[in-house]
């Protein structure tokens, strides 16, 4: 399984304005999304944010498994200092809810002595601009279904003693879960460049006739997909579709666009990629494979610098 990475550089700027920013915020709002919570969760915003208070909001809810949302807001909402929503970021009435939440988060905050003062970040393409616009009551920001729009930290405010600080969408410079990167991919948070559509398109067939087979069955008009190798299923909806060549043989590019647009669109129903033990389980999986892929990269350094004698041969290897 290749592991799908994408870090533009100006994310490096973004987080060194997160950085610098975080000082002066009273809440920090992680903007994920409800199809992969964890997966969309930035892992670097633990350490940029210090410890400020945390507002996890799943957005995109309206295109998620609820009874999977509703375990991920289990799981954020028992981690100290942290609250957690799911909201559709075009809805205005839920999206208010933010606020409240925000001042939960921060009682002594409020009024124009003391205005709410609110970082908002999240990776490229979950719906930060979508739902600022939607709390300002107009269009604060530029919104598009590109990875990385928004490109400058903008200030917004949404009421007179509540100020929105929105910050480009952040990726982490290594993706170190697999399955993360490919989920990523599948939602449209990871630029096309980075990634193969046919490879992005097995694994998620793998996880949808797995989890949500006759959600499947009802779109591509398929009996037994749960029974079918990826590419064998990915072959017949091809052709069901009529994503096929001049000589009658499957086009597998366009099968393979096919299913992430479906995805993406949510026309296949509501789908979420990932439970919290699950990726609680892809996690720890990946931490170890990185731990011993910085090892075996510390013994070459190390092999290059004796060999190069920038440091003594340890007395064991004399």
């Amino acid at each position: 399984m290749a592991m799908i990475q994408w870090f533009p550089g100006h994310m490096h700027l973004t987080q060194k304005a997160i950085a610098e920013r975080i000082k002066a915020i009273d809440v920090v709002v992680e903007l994920l999304d409800a199809r992969l919570p964890g997966s969309s969760a930035n892992p670097m915003l633990a350490t940029l944010t210090q410890g400020k208070p945390t507002l996890k909001v799943l957005n995109k809810q309206d295109m998620a498994d609820p009874e999977r949302t509703a375990l991920w807001l289990a799981h954020y909402n028992a981690l100290p200092g942290t609250r957690a929503i799911a909201l559709d970021a075009s809805m205005s009435a839920p999206a208010k809810a933010l606020l409240g939440a925000c001042h939960a988060l921060a009682p002594n905050r409020g009024g124009l002595a003391k205005p709410m003062r609110v970082l908002i970040c999240g990776i490229p393409n979950v719906g930060k601009s979508t739902l600022i616009n939607t709390l300002a009551g107009k269009r604060a920001t530029k919104t598009g279904d590109e990875a990385g729009v928004t490109k400058l930290e903008q200030r917004i405010a949404i009421a007179p003693d509540f100020y929105l600080y929105d910050t480009p969408g952040l990726l982490w410079p290594r993706i170190i879960v697999a399955k993360s990167g490919y989920n990523l991919a599948a939602s449209g948070a990871v630029g096309r460049n980075a990634f193969d559509e046919q490879e992005v398109a097995l694994e998620l067939l793998d996880c949808l006739k797995t989890h949500y087979p006759t959600l499947l069955e009802a779109r591509f008009k398929l009996q037994g997909v749960a029974q079918m190798a990826d590419e064998q299923l990915l072959e017949a909806l091809g052709r069901q579709r009529g994503a096929l060549q001049s000589g009658k043989g499957v086009n597998w590019q366009k099968a393979a666009e096919i299913v992430i647009y479906d995805f993406r669109s949510a026309v296949m129903g509501r789908i979420t990629l990932e439970t919290p033990d699950e990726f609680a389980q892809w996690l720890a999986t990946g931490q170890k494979l990185d731990a011993e892929r910085q090892l075996k990269k510390d013994a070459i350094e190390l092999d290059r610098k004796i060999r190069f004698k920038q440091v003594p041969r340890p007395a064991s290897r004399r």
